[in-house]
């Protein structure tokens, strides 16, 4: 598959559980070894044997865990985890400047400057996402993969995180690809969005296509279960139910990996897998049958109370 995220872009990568998410996120910062294919930041490969360059590079590429309290050591302070950052990377901040970096990035972050002595249970979970997101600007990062970095946070909170991330990308000029399953945060914050299903990308296309004209069936089965505040109206709602269970991504189907619980499927969605290229779409869908919805589903409504609070 290809995925590009463009300077100072917001890509939204958005699929339902086990589709590999977490992976495709893991495999671009080298935590996981991709199997085939390469990983390209500025034309040059993350995923080559460890160079002084390679190293240099993956500086710029940083992640934001889901779970911050997971990711952050319980036995280090604050200012003890930023400073790591730099013992790793020598030379990024002079050592006699640690101490005002520390209060610097806490600032930049919402936090205060007492703040660098606490330890990670001593926050609530919004001021321990902020801790991630300081620490993962603490190289100066080009790009920043957040993995459901607002999904366990509550909407007063992931409001403000969201706010956060919009706020720093504007300042820093920074990149994100911004992997979650509320499609109401995706289309807020998000410049483009891709579809994936069982490794494979489907549909892709600015926000603005693929919310009002999904073409793959498989992205129009998720817009149709998105909560929208127009539920109550049963007589304008078209949910697409999906029959059987999810295939293995051990050992797909055959031709199109959609094909097994897909409405529309033909013996050409068995015997060849589809392309993703644009079929007189307004964007490249993976789809032998690409069309729209016979009725409007119910979209992700721009009133949706997960979109972020205005300060």
């Amino acid at each position: 598959m290809n995925l590009t995220v463009r300077v100072e872009e917001t890509v939204g990568l958005v699929g339902e559980s086990g589709c590999g998410k977490s992976t495709v996120a893991r495999t671009i910062v080298g935590l996981v070894r991709p199997s085939g294919g390469r990983v390209l930041f500025e034309g040059r490969d993350l995923g080559a044997p460890p160079t002084r360059e390679v190293r240099r590079l993956r500086q710029d590429v940083q992640l934001i865990f889901q779970d911050p309290y997971a990711s952050l050591n319980p036995r280090m302070t604050v200012a003890a985890l930023l400073k790591e950052t730099w013992r790793i990377h020598p030379g990024l901040v002079l050592r006699e400047q640690w101490d005002d970096e520390v209060r610097s990035l806490l600032s930049r972050v919402g936090l205060r400057p007492e703040h660098a002595e606490r330890y990670p249970h001593q926050f609530f979970g919004g001021q321990r996402q902020r801790i991630s997101i300081a620490r993962a600007l603490a190289v100066r990062p080009r790009l920043i993969v957040c993995d459901e970095a607002v999904s366990a946070l509550d909407v007063s909170v992931r409001a403000q995180v969201l706010n956060l991330l919009g706020d720093l990308q504007r300042d820093l000029g920074v990149a994100y690809l911004f992997i979650s399953h509320d499609l109401g945060v995706v289309r807020h914050i998000c410049d483009r969005v891709v579809v994936m299903h069982l490794g494979k990308i489907v549909e892709i296309g600015s926000k603005e296509s693929v919310y009002r004209n999904p073409y793959h069936p498989y992205t129009q089965a998720l817009m149709s279960a998105a909560p929208s505040l127009d539920d109550w109206r049963e007589e304008e709602r078209h949910e697409i139910v999906l029959q059987g269970d999810v295939p293995s991504p051990l050992a797909p189907p055959s031709g199109c990996r959609f094909r097994t619980r897909c409405w529309r499927a033909q013996d050409r969605c068995r015997d060849e897998e589809p392309t993703l290229i644009d079929r007189g779409t307004e964007h490249p869908v993976a789809c032998h049958f690409p069309e729209p919805v016979p009725s409007q589903p119910a979209a992700v409504n721009d009133t949706d109370p997960s979109r972020p609070l205005k300060e």
